[in-house]
């Protein structure tokens, strides 16, 4: 695939469209020890072979489909469908006033989140794979050419575009930016993390999670292909063939790092780093130091998901639709939720006393534990 400027290669690992080639682990019984149930489900559409996440917004969901719809749910109820008038190619952003999406033709569309009708019209320089980002009065978009975008919330005018040289090669992936406090953090092929500022677009720090290496292209590839996880005065991010490294947010300072390959990412909470490797283990690592505090590789091969950590529990879902949950403590399985049976290629996101997973064949679940 030819972006503008940089080959691409899909998605090497996590959830290419024709499914895992090696036969992936079979799933073992469970004895479950944690109680998590299906609240509500709903349709929203299929997201074809991109990767499409919903925006939570308090009470308020709002999830899009290729197709051009989107819909708003407040507690699982319906409150608005309208169609786009044309394709969409990513997750759905909003602040709870807007609602924004992109196409393929790299448009920028945004809707008022009360009732669906159309605001405003921008546009981006490629394609929009990822799920633009609101805070603040700020619209920030990435576009398939690894740039970011911010527009004014109010009337879609363009406040600045941030740009920086990117390898040869990069993968095409779905990740958007984060926004935390006055900064966007954003990872970049060949991988950097920067944090850019959100008042005029320039990069306030540069940290490399990963340095390329390799004889190819191919083996240079160390991209950041996830949004980093921030808690407290910490950042984590992980890289493509990489590593996982932690930062102090402020300094950009690097905490610890450790070689592993991730192309889904991390979460963390006060204790731990939780991370999904390219093989699809997921791990537990000292969030001071690194160190490793446990690894259950029981879901090999199943194109899995960043990790979520809910309390005790840590959830990742995978190709069939399942939705795992892990013991914190020791990686143990709790328990296991199915939903449609079609892949989860977004994060499972946190919602009231659980998660929403949007599955590739359009379905929104909401699944609660106890």
């Amino acid at each position: 695939l030819l972006g503008v400027g940089c080959s691409t290669v899909e998605r090497l690992n996590p959830f290419g469209s024709s499914g895992p080639v090696v036969k992936p682990n079979e799933l073992v019984t469970l004895q479950l020890t944690a109680d998590v149930k299906s609240v509500w489900q709903a349709s929203v559409g299929s997201a074809g072979s991109n990767s499409f996440s919903p925006a939570i917004v308090g009470e308020s969901i709002y999830a899009g489909a290729r197709d051009g719809s989107l819909t708003r749910f407040d507690g699982g109820r319906q409150v608005w469908r309208i169609a786009a008038g044309q394709i969409i190619s990513g997750g759905v952003g909003s602040d709870g006033k807007l609602v924004v999406v992109g196409t393929p033709k790299g448009e920028v569309l945004a809707f008022d989140a009360s009732n669906g009708r159309e605001l405003w019209k921008a546009r981006v320089s490629s394609e929009v794979l990822a799920a633009p980002a609101i805070a603040d009065g700020l619209v920030v978009v990435r576009s398939g050419d690894a740039r970011i975008f911010g527009f004014d919330a109010m009337d879609g005018k363009r406040r600045w575009v941030y740009q920086r040289s990117t390898p040869a090669l990069a993968l095409r992936t779905s990740v958007g930016v984060l926004l935390a406090g006055k900064f966007t953090l954003a990872g970049f092929p060949g991988g950097k993390l920067v944090a850019i500022a959100n008042n005029n677009g320039a990069a306030v720090w540069e940290v490399t999670v990963a340095l390329p290496k390799g004889s190819t292209e191919l083996e240079r590839v160390a991209d950041v292909t996830s949004i980093p996880a921030v808690s407290g005065s910490t950042i984590c991010a992980a890289a493509f063939q990489g590593r996982i490294a932690c930062f102090e947010s402020n300094s950009g300072n690097t905490l610890w790092s450790r070689d592993m390959s991730s192309s889904v990412g991390v979460d963390m909470d006060s204790r731990y780093v939780y991370v999904t490797d390219d093989k699809g283990a997921v791990h537990a690592l000292d969030r001071n130091s690194g160190a490793s505090v446990w690894k259950q590789d029981k879901l090999a091969l199943r194109s899995v998901s960043r990790p979520v950590a809910l309390g005790n529990l840590i959830a990742v879902a995978d190709y069939q639709g399942y939705v795992h949950f892990l013991r914190r403590e020791d990686g143990a399985f709790a328990a296991r939720q199915a939903t449609d049976g079609s892949a989860v290629r977004a994060d499972p996101q946190l919602y009231g006393n659980g998660l929403l997973i949007q599955t590739a064949n359009g379905s929104l679940h909401a699944i609660e534990t106890r």
